[in-house]
């Protein structure tokens, strides 16, 4: 999952098998941040977000639920997404094809803001760097939008085990107008093995 919010905090809560040896691991997470941005766009009118979820994975499948608080300027208060995928490896190449809902809370009747997207995506560590790629499709979209596509190049690196670099450059296409290009640059500092 894309962290989608500008300098973030966040803290993993727990983390460790959920039943002794043979069960998932399960972890949750909470965080702060100054704004929600997805793919270039604030969700939060370009207010601070604060945002929740929890993971389950086994072997190469995992789940998850994750919810952060949203404003459109019509009512609508939070975003909770639900997602499943599975995450195989080829040679050094990870994938992950996995399946979202996009749900909200308090949208105005007709906005048809839920939607199911789906993601394939893979990266490739390079010593201390990865480079990484992946496409989202959702064949019944955002609004109405009948479907989009968005597809990102991105890459990282961490010259040390606390601080890391990354970038990325992404396109975002409707069935319509408001086809859009974005770009981010950001830097990670990890103040404890937690933190």
């Amino acid at each position: 999952r894309q962290l989608r919010s500008a300098f973030a905090v966040a803290a993993i809560l727990a983390a460790g098998p959920a039943v002794a040896q043979e069960g998932p691991e399960v972890s949750f997470n909470v965080g702060v941040a100054t704004d929600y941005v997805f793919r270039g766009v604030s969700q939060t009118d370009e207010d601070p977000q604060v945002f929740g979820g929890v993971d389950a994975t086994s072997g190469q499948f995992y789940v998850g639920a994750w919810a952060s608080n949203v404003d459109y300027g019509d009512g609508t208060d939070l975003e909770y997404d639900l997602y499943a995928g599975y995450t195989p490896t080829i040679g050094a190449v990870s994938l992950d094809f996995g399946v979202y809902f996009f749900g909200y809370v308090d949208a105005p009747t007709g906005a048809d803001y839920d939607y199911v997207e789906l993601q394939a995506t893979a990266s490739l560590p390079l010593g201390p760097a990865t480079l990484g790629a992946g496409v989202y499709h959702a064949p019944d979209s955002y609004g109405g939008v009948d479907h989009s596509t968005y597809v990102e190049v991105n890459g990282a690196y961490s010259p040390r085990d606390n601080i890391s670099f990354s970038t990325a450059l992404g396109r975002q296409t409707f069935d319509g107008p408001g086809d859009y290009t974005t770009w981010n640059i950001g830097v990670g500092y990890r103040l404890t093995e937690t933190l």
